[in-house]
């Protein structure tokens, strides 16, 4: 496997340490691993702990977003349920008035029909959006479990069971 060495590598990401690897490198350094020589692993082995914890920071980041999300969202759907609710309540006591004729109660009874038929319509759409929500902060969490792996990964794939690099 590849002649790069770790200094080289470190040279190609424009750090003077592995300590210096930030998260805007990361992904350039995972690009590169192919290229590094067993000892180059070997080093990057040693910066898992950083790894993870910047995994976890990136996860948390987006958990905290989704949060306030979630938030923002549950303030939009509340406004509109109490709309909603407002227009049954006026609706109701319009039906509850002795003067209105056939034609006018069925109206009413319309409307009071499509005034549910948005609330059901809106509860579905929420739903979807919170499953969609899921399935982001689900994927999020499976990219950083691959790249986890990727990453202890390049150590099984470069060193034999010898300890001597392996070509592929």
């Amino acid at each position: 496997m590849g002649n790069v060495n770790d200094s080289t590598v470190k040279r190609k990401l424009g750090i003077q340490t592995w300590r210096n690897l930030s998260r805007d490198k990361v992904l350039k350094f995972a690009a590169a691993m192919p290229e590094m020589a067993t000892e180059a692993r070997l080093k990057l082995i040693e910066q898992f702990p950083a790894f993870k914890d910047l995994g976890k920071a990136n996860i948390d980041a987006v958990l905290e977003a989704h949060k306030s999300t979630l938030a923002a969202n549950e303030n939009s759907q509340n406004h509109f349920y109490k709309a909603a609710q407002d227009q049954r309540d006026a609706l109701q006591a319009d039906l509850g008035r002795d003067d209105l004729s056939e034609a006018q109660r069925e109206s009413l009874h319309d409307r009071l029909e499509r005034n549910v038929g948005r609330v059901s319509e809106k509860d579905s759409e929420n739903k979807l959006f919170q499953g969609a929500g899921r399935k982001l902060v689900a994927a999020t969490g499976a990219a950083a479990l691959v790249a986890s792996v990727v990453f202890v990964g390049g150590r099984v794939a470069g060193v034999s069971e010898d300890g001597s690099e392996e070509s592929q």
